[in-house]
């Protein structure tokens, strides 16, 4: 009799093993990237955009990313943070938010401009979703175009870089371990 249920209590475990080994794998990784028209692509395209590069990227080292981008070309942190929720989809993982220099070139001010990413980044915690905020201190000269306002292709490449040593594969379901049979 001891032996029968020891033999039903490995198999209830087994099979919980099973079932828990076989649920669904972890989707995608979806990530949004926010900006404005150097998020977007402005001169280079958006398939040369730093998302759809990052995007491509990700793939590569084997991490299965969805990156969308979300730039709006002349789009300030207002603008972004009051279509954040309507950019930024339940499901998503990450948010790249790359604020650019709108605000600064379109007379705001640096304070409100950093009191509008605070708050963004703040909400996006509140809703559970990991925040990069790419704004360096400086930009090199030679990412920029013609225009000295948006990236060349080759910046865009070397953006997505920096961000892709930044982003792991999401964390896969571990089975679950069966209890130790109990003896007698």
């Amino acid at each position: 009799m001891a032996l029968v249920l020891r033999t039903v209590a490995l198999a209830v475990a087994l099979a919980v093993a099973f079932c828990a080994a076989s649920a669904l794998p972890a989707g995608a990784l979806n990530i949004v990237a926010i900006g404005a028209s150097n998020t977007s692509g402005t001169g280079v395209g958006a398939q040369s955009a730093y998302p759809a590069v990052l995007q491509a990227m990700l793939r590569k080292k084997g991490i299965d990313a969805k990156v969308t981008n979300a730039g709006v070309p002349g789009d300030v942190t207002a603008g972004m943070k009051s279509r954040l929720d309507a950019a930024v989809p339940k499901g998503t993982d990450i948010v790249i938010l790359q604020p650019g220099a709108n605000d600064l070139r379109f007379f705001g001010t640096k304070e409100a401009r950093a009191a509008n990413i605070a708050a963004m980044v703040q909400h996006l915690h509140a809703r559970g979703i990991r925040v990069i905020v790419y704004d360096p201190a400086t930009i090199p000269a030679d990412f920029y175009q013609w225009d000295h306002i948006h990236f060349n292709a080759a910046a865009h490449a070397k953006i997505a870089a920096t961000l892709a040593a930044q982003i792991a594969p999401p964390a896969k379901p571990q089975p679950a371990t069966a209890p130790a049979p109990t003896q007698p």
